[in-house]
């Protein structure tokens, strides 16, 4: 499948589940992977791209809301979506206070199911989408000079070139000349999109 075809991985211990799953998901173009157990998914390692987990709630061993309480902590942030045939409210209100996207009760209506993983995958590759466009703006970030991100932090607060030229001893022209820089550099047209980058970059929002 091409490149950026989503996965959905499916975790439940019930063999006749995972395969009516995995016969579900394939006719509609999911490429699947399918485990019997949390710890089996957990030594998987996922190639990039956008995914989402279909996770059952109660197994033996490891259960689901502790596995994503466990994926959560890692830093893993594969959207879930969950199946149990025996929840109730407390459940399905941890699981979706924890970032759920769905909690599902067995037997479900296949095209419920189908629904919460498009939502689940939308949210992946909206969240890679988000991250990438960060690491491009902090690539773009790390190519100003010093005093250049010195006049990019003090432009952002809403300073004028003659109060930042005073706050660096620069002269205005100087401080003109750089903020051309960074404005070049940071691919931004005006000072509205460099507020925005600076937001994404986490730049304090006044001179320390």
């Amino acid at each position: 499948m091409g490149e950026d075809a989503p996965v959905v991985y499916v975790v439940d211990d019930d063999l006749s589940v995972r395969d009516g799953l995995d016969s579900l998901l394939r006719s509609v173009g999911y490429e699947v992977r399918c485990f019997g157990s949390a710890r089996d998914f957990a030594l998987l390692r996922r190639p990039e791209g956008p995914a989402c987990l279909v996770l059952d709630v109660r197994m033996p061993g490891q259960g689901g809301l502790d596995f994503q309480q466990e994926l959560a902590r890692g830093g893993d942030l594969i959207p879930i979506v969950f199946l149990t045939g025996h929840g109730d409210v407390p459940m399905s209100v941890r699981a979706l206070k924890s970032g759920a996207v769905d909690f599902l009760l067995k037997p479900f209506r296949e095209q419920d199911l189908l629904d919460a993983i498009a939502t689940a995958i939308g949210r992946d590759r909206e969240r890679r989408r988000d991250a990438a466009a960060t690491v491009e703006l902090q690539d773009r970030f790390a190519t100003l000079s010093a005093r250049e991100r010195e006049v990019m932090t003090l432009a952002v607060t809403g300073r004028l070139n003659k109060q930042i030229a005073a706050a660096l001893g620069l002269s205005e022209v100087t401080v003109k000349a750089h903020r051309g820089q960074v404005m070049r550099k940071m691919r931004a047209e005006t000072l509205v999109d460099l507020l925005r980058m600076a937001d994404r970059l986490g730049l304090p929002a006044a001179p320390g």
